[in-house]
């Protein structure tokens, strides 16, 4: 797979893995995302423009995949080798400017649960898929106003395993871990939102598949308390916006959690076997509802966070 790095404004829509950096280092991040775009033969690159953000550090960069053939995957390297001492002259002139973080994560990664073949949850029409996506959506734009950087599992309707979904979070630094679903039961009167962490959560020494029981004790004998403490959060937001019954906060090994080495947590937004919750799930508004609630609740677990970490600093220098 070659990659192609391409620069759009925001919320311009382009096939891939759409990636929002809140960072506050400005104009040179444009120019090293647009380094990197050219870094790979520019004949696959389908789109390259160049865009200089109104708000500082808005920088939009999306990532697409091509199938090359060897002939080209061979060119394509040549041609990096030959632009790669500039990448490196770049990247050293930045290295020194201080890049603002919003918070103590540095990405939050979405996760709109199922995709392509499958559906999730369905009733008539309304698919689950179709909701995680819609959420999830709205949720990116809500973070990106605040500055926070994002990263989805999935832009569009297409198939991504539970296993690569972890992976794939696991890979992103210094991140939390956000997956949207919605409910289902055998009782057309459940109804309500519950939002889930790990009961037994990976840790970066026991990397493995956890769904087997009797390993849940090997990776971690108590849930992680951070994804606890988000997942609270999160809860909290949803059932003061939503004003939806409040099914609580639950420890669970769902596998795409479970997995997950960084905070993560799991939400149900509502049940698409109750009547009540479908006919909410319809209305835009109510839709907007949930992300905000999530975004709310993101924001106050980095502001408890980010207090907690400051006293536990001047404890720890009033000790010395």
């Amino acid at each position: 797979l070659a990659i192609v790095a391409v620069i759009t404004p925001p919320g311009a829509t382009v096939d891939g893995v759409a990636v929002t950096l809140g960072v506050g280092v400005g104009a040179p991040c444009t120019v090293i995302a647009l380094l990197v775009a050219s870094l790979v033969n520019p004949k696959f690159a389908k789109k390259r423009t160049s865009y200089v953000p109104p708000v500082e550090g808005a920088v939009k960069c999306t990532v697409a995949l091509v199938s090359p053939t060897l002939g080209e995957i061979v060119e394509s390297f040549r041609y990096f080798q030959s632009r790669y001492a500039v990448l490196g002259a770049v990247v050293e002139a930045t290295a020194t400017q201080s890049v603002g973080l919003p918070g103590p994560f540095a990405m939050v990664v979405l996760d709109p649960g199922h995709g392509g073949q499958d559906s999730g949850a369905m009733c008539g029409g309304m698919l689950e898929k179709d909701l995680t996506l819609d959420v999830a959506k709205r949720v990116d734009r809500l973070l990106q106003s605040e500055g926070i950087a994002t990263v989805m599992t999935r832009v569009g309707d297409s198939y991504v395993s539970l296993a690569d979904r972890a992976t794939f979070a696991n890979r992103v630094s210094d991140c939390i871990f956000v997956s949207i679903h919605f409910n289902e039961d055998n009782r057309p009167v459940s109804s309500g939102v519950e939002t889930y962490y790990a009961a037994h959560q990976i840790t970066p020494g026991s990397l493995g598949a956890t769904w087997l029981p009797f390993l849940w004790h090997a990776l971690s004998e108590s849930p992680n308390a951070e994804s606890q403490s988000l997942a609270g959060f999160i809860q909290e937001a949803l059932v003061a916006r939503t004003k939806a019954p409040d099914r609580g906060v639950k420890p669970d090994q769902f596998f795409v959690i479970a997995n997950v080495m960084s905070p993560a947590v799991l939400i149900e937004g509502g049940f698409l076997t109750n009547t009540d919750d479908i006919s909410k799930l319809a209305s835009d508004d109510y839709r907007e509802q949930i992300a905000a609630a999530i975004s709310e609740g993101i924001l106050r677990y980095r502001d408890a966070t980010k207090q907690r970490q400051a006293t536990l600093a001047v404890t720890a220098r009033g000790k010395r």
